[in-house]
């Protein structure tokens, strides 16, 4: 083993978050498979489009057929993933109320070829409906696009957190960065906080949020602390213990915590990590629900986030959270008016 300053660089043990992998130079892989099916499917199925002649919608997953992996090497990711997809439409007809049924198909979705390059083609069962046809492979075609680049922007930061860990002279950077920029009020909602110990020194960040519902407060403070609405809204199987000390685990373990505190319709307060944070290290989740009438303000502090982590907790708490407890709350409308 080298001396400090000696030797070759890439070999000297750092002061790191994990003590391995230093510099990120070994070649490390992670595979995407599973994941990214459950993220296809939960991004495709429901889309929906309207026009003059009537509306469609995506129905269902026929048939999804490849693989993904995301690998490091010398401080880098790159990306493998190749899918063929094919998914089930319906459509109604605005003036006759005649409905349709067709398949969308993605044959190649891969690194190879950009979204928009990508090959999506629209099918219908003979008859009648045409128009319906039409409107998917225009405006239904735009919005699985759109899909495809979520899918492609969460492969890149969310299913990737922890795979770079930061050396201890760029996440030094990184803190300064984060500092200046707080001082300037150029960004309001992250601000950086004192450093956490667990065998090492973290720089952490902490991460505001709010968020306006169209519900009760009650209601919205019982999909955080029921397995069966967690279940919905994420899609994955969890474990809820909704009391102090209980345990948290949601999509699939990637994400694990303690309920610290529990203030009926009005706080939660958690121990919050994701899987790939340093072990046994966990941030302070905060939910301050707030009644505004008929809505409820959801007001979020995440405090010792990881920095090389800020974004892609920022989009697990907006994306697969927030927006994920907004169409659950639709469909819970919709069924109730029916």
């Amino acid at each position: 083993m080298a001396k400090w300053g000696q030797g070759d660089p890439r070999w000297i043990v750092e002061e790191r978050a994990d003590a391995t992998n230093v510099n990120n130079w070994h070649w490390t892989e992670r595979d995407a498979t599973s994941w990214s099916k459950s993220k296809l499917e939960q991004l495709l199925v429901g889309i929906a489009v309207d026009g003059e002649a009537g509306s469609c919608e995506i129905s269902g997953l026929r048939q999804m057929e490849g693989e993904a992996s995301c690998n490091s090497r010398k401080g880098k990711l790159i990306f493998f993933y190749e899918w063929n997809i094919q998914l089930s439409w319906k459509g109604t007809m605005k003036e006759s109320g005649e409905k349709h049924k067709g398949s969308v198909e993605i044959p190649n979705l891969s690194e190879e070829n950009e979204v928009d390059d990508t090959e999506i083609s629209v099918s219908k069962k003979k008859g009648d409906g045409d128009e319906l046809k039409d409107l998917m492979r225009t405006e239904g075609a735009s919005k699985v696009r759109e899909a495809l680049r979520d899918y492609l922007k969460a492969l890149k930061t969310e299913f990737t957190l922890g795979m770079i860990l930061p050396t201890k002279t760029t996440a030094g950077q990184e803190l300064a960065v984060k500092r200046k920029l707080s001082e300037n009020n150029v960004q309001d909602s992250v601000s950086p906080i004192s450093l956490d110990v667990v065998g090492v020194k973290i720089p952490t960040v902490k991460i505001l949020l709010k968020e306006m519902f169209e519900t009760l407060a009650e209601e919205l403070y019982s999909i955080f602390i029921t397995k069966e609405l967690v279940q919905k809204f994420s899609k994955c199987h969890a474990v809820i213990e909704a009391e102090k000390g209980g345990k948290l685990q949601m999509f699939d373990g990637c994400v694990t915590g303690e309920y610290i505190e529990l203030l009926r319709s009005q706080r939660i307060v958690m121990k919050w990590r994701c899987r790939n944070w340093p072990d046994e290290y966990y941030a302070t989740v905060a939910l301050n629900f707030k009644d505004r009438g008929a809505q409820t303000e959801l007001q979020l502090e995440c405090k010792g986030v990881p920095v090389y982590c800020e974004d892609s907790t920022r989009q697990c708490w907006q994306k697969q959270h927030f927006e994920e407890i907004h169409v659950l709350l639709r469909q819970t409308k919709v069924n109730a008016e029916r």
